[in-house]
């Protein structure tokens, strides 16, 4: 206990105060996070549709993401990030009451697609504010809080929910539409814009410095294979939420035992994020994804060996620990390749991964389970884990070199992504500085589901 105190203290210090604003604005909203935990039953209980279109209707909320992030990114860095996140939050909150009264199939898709383009276009304004706030040599560890919160939020609105679920579904939905509106109103109120050009005369930027577009962010070689690699992560990191409990049921487990295995996920982020944070907060970036990417492959490759519950939570512990290594260090990474104009759109590209794997993931899954079996799905998870790990070791040790959080380099980068950044590493900012102007980039414009739950919310606690 004494350890993991010194651990919190050493985490949370020297942070920026309008860090913690977004850290409590964050928290606020995971802890009303009602409707995507309880969506599916008030589906399939309350208004009697069937399972196959409540899960329909999560991952229409999945595919909303895939549509969301990059919008998300493209408006932080063009308009600004608060106003993105006040907007992505209001809207929201009002998919969250809309919920409460709309009860047809098609309106209930069309609101949950929405909320789907609105929560996820939130996600890039974060990333890219904690970016502007945080220099380099924090990030890591910011954006580790940043999910601990998350966690942390989402696991008191399981429990609040299920304890407050005899007022009714639709009353948690206003509670969390509430909240969410309280979130907007944090950002308001506290956070102050951090947009690069937003901060001084544009024309103080550099002329070789153009107007980074979504596709061409893509030309980014070495920031194409992170968000190739995080895909596969991210794959891998979906599938038991989809057929751990379908493998459990086959071997004659019960929902409960479910239950409460899958619960250890939260647990366990939420008691030890900090000191995972400690421990790793030196690393170099490269080895860390590479060794979060072996725990996802040793974690779910063993689950084809379990029997028990007690097994079954031990391989949750595994891929949890995982988790837990891989999604700050990708984001820090994220923030490092990103230049400082384009960080929104960068983070946008990156958290649209995310959601095409929550999109894709679970119906991989659930097919390979009914066809080949579940013990084919843990196997090749445990295959594509280790091609990640081996991605991250041969191709992203040059670019990420210097970024860690503890070398000198790091140190005194300021807010500036790679600003000073050791010669290896030089390139990744030279490509990243000429990629092409598009001038026709569409401009279309644009929450949150995360922690522990049932499988259902599987597209939801990925987009987190």
């Amino acid at each position: 206990m004494a350890g993991l105190r010194g651990a919190a203290r050493r985490t949370v210090s020297g942070l920026p105060g309008g860090f913690w604003w977004l850290w409590t604005s964050t928290l606020v909203n995971r802890t009303g996070a009602f409707v995507f935990t309880f969506l599916s039953l008030y589906l399939t209980q309350e208004l009697g549709y069937s399972a196959w279109y409540a899960g329909l209707v999560v991952a229409l909320h999945g595919l909303g993401g895939i549509a969301g992030s990059p919008l998300g990114g493209m408006l932080s860095d063009r308009w600004g990030r608060r106003p993105t996140m006040i907007t992505g939050h209001l809207a929201g909150a009002a998919g969250a009451a809309a919920l409460a009264v709309v009860t047809s199939a098609w309106g209930i898709a069309v609101v949950v697609l929405l909320m789907g383009v609105a929560m996820q276009a939130v996600r890039p304004a974060i990333g890219a504010t904690i970016a502007d706030l945080v220099p380099e040599s924090g990030r890591r560890r910011a954006y580790a809080l940043n999910y601990w919160a998350l966690n942390l939020g989402f696991a008191v609105a399981a429990l609040g929910g299920g304890a407050a679920i005899f007022l009714g579904y639709r009353t948690l939905f206003v509670a969390d539409a509430v909240a969410t509106a309280l979130c907007a109103l944090i950002v308001f109120l506290r956070l102050p814009e951090t947009r690069p050009a937003a901060a001084g005369d544009a024309s103080d930027r550099a002329a070789d410095e153009p107007e980074v577009t979504v596709l061409g962010v893509l030309r980014d070689a070495p920031f194409r294979a992170l968000v190739l690699l995080n895909l596969l992560v991210c794959l891998v990191f979906t599938a038991p939420w989809v057929g751990l409990p379908l493998t459990m049921a086959a071997d004659g487990l019960s929902g409960d035992s479910y239950g409460l295995v899958i619960a250890v996920n939260g647990v366990v982020i939420v008691a030890l994020q900090l000191l995972v944070n400690r421990i790793t907060e030196k690393r170099s970036p490269a080895a860390l994804l590479t060794v979060s990417s072996l725990l996802f492959a040793v974690g779910t490759g063993a689950t084809a060996l379990a029997g028990t519950p007690l097994v079954f939570a031990a391989t949750v512990v595994v891929w949890t620990i995982g988790e837990m290594v891989h999604v700050p260090t990708n984001a820090a990474a994220t923030a490092r390749l990103a230049p400082e104009h384009a960080r929104g759109r960068y983070q946008g590209v990156m958290g649209m991964s995310w959601a095409v794997a929550g999109f894709v993931a679970p119906i991989l899954a659930g097919w390979v389970v009914d066809g080949p079996g579940p013990n084919v799905l843990w196997a090749g998870c445990a295959v594509i884990g280790c091609v990640a790990a081996a991605g991250y070791a041969l191709l992203l040790r040059r670019a990420l070199a210097g970024a860690d959080t503890g070398t000198a380099a790091g140190a005194g980068a300021g807010t500036g992504a790679g600003a000073e950044a050791e010669p290896e590493a030089a390139p990744v900012r030279v490509a990243a500085a000429k990629v092409a102007v598009d001038a026709t980039a569409p401009g279309a414009g644009g929450g949150p589901g995360t922690g522990p739950g049932a499988p259902v919310d599987a597209a939801a606690r990925v987009t987190a």
